[in-house]
């Protein structure tokens, strides 16, 4: 039997899907036609229902809640993960709101760049700066370039920009997960793995062990050097910053949820109804 199969090109991805793609574990006579392409693309396809299994952004899940299944496996939740709200300018203040009001010159709210609308990194961002309006919804690597230029004031980053933004000048402003831990006391959830709901139980369930056993075998097999399947899909980053990436994203969280996962993404969706319903 064959799927279709959608994940990014990011090493915590390619690191995770490696050996079920590339026929380094039994997959029990399963196929996969991989997609690889940014989250924000994986979103909108899944909110068509386009791909069987998927790779999403948390923040597009209670969009598609009624084509997919959430997989226990494969996903991204930790803490320190989450996105950064940067700027061109150093800012200093007391709280994010002072901060904030410092990214505009001319007084206005300022523009910020969010790296899709339907992202965890949107959300975060709303959940921080509920009243901003002004934003600019572009592919995640774009973002520096768009602050650096001037054409926004700040911009939301995420995925390796988050360790080699300094080095361009940026400068935080903000660091969204930060703020979500200690508001809502969980992990934060960035992305997971979701299949079509019409695929048999037993099908689905196959599907999730099959990403824990090839995470397994990264596991096993990658911690002193990377594959060539992770570097070649991984944009021209040094294994330094390709293995910060994947030290940060992969963890006991994309083995399993577990109870704690679980009650992340529980409190997501219970924020996403709150700022969405008004409260």
């Amino acid at each position: 039997m064959k799927l279709t199969l959608g994940f990014s090109p990011c090493p915590n991805d390619t690191f995770i899907f490696d050996a079920l793609v590339n026929g380094k574990i039994d997959t029990g006579g399963l196929e996969f036609e991989t997609v690889l392409a940014d989250v924000q693309t994986l979103n909108e396809w899944a909110m068509e229902g386009k791909l069987d299994v998927s790779k999403i952004s948390y923040g597009v899940l209670p969009l598609v809640m009624d084509k997919y299944t959430l997989l226990d496996a494969g996903g991204a939740l930790g803490k320190g993960v989450g996105p950064l709200l940067i700027s061109k300018q150093p800012v200093s203040g007391a709280t994010l709101q002072e901060r904030f009001q410092q990214l505009a010159s001319d007084g206005k709210e300022p523009v910020i760049a969010i790296p899709g609308k339907n992202t965890t990194a949107h959300m975060l961002f709303s959940l921080a700066f509920p009243d901003a309006t002004r934003k600019a919804f572009k592919v995640f690597h774009e973002i520096e370039d768009a602050v650096l230029n001037g054409e926004v004031d700040g911009g939301v980053i995420i995925h390796e920009n988050r360790f080699t933004y300094h080095t361009k000048g940026l400068h935080k402003v903000a660091d969204l997960g930060e703020y979500w831990e200690a508001t809502t006391h969980a992990p934060i959830p960035l992305g997971g793995i979701i299949a079509k709901d019409i695929l048999d139980a037993s099908l689905v369930s196959q599907i999730d062990r099959l990403i824990r056993e090839s995470l397994a075998y990264s596991f096993r097999h990658q911690h002193l050097q990377l594959s060539e399947y992770v570097r070649a899909n991984a944009q021209e980053m040094s294994d330094a910053v390709m293995r910060q990436h994947i030290d940060l994203y992969v963890n006991n969280y994309s083995l399993s949820l577990g109870e704690e996962g679980k009650k992340a993404v529980n409190t997501l969706l219970e924020v996403y109804r709150k700022l969405h319903d008004g409260g």
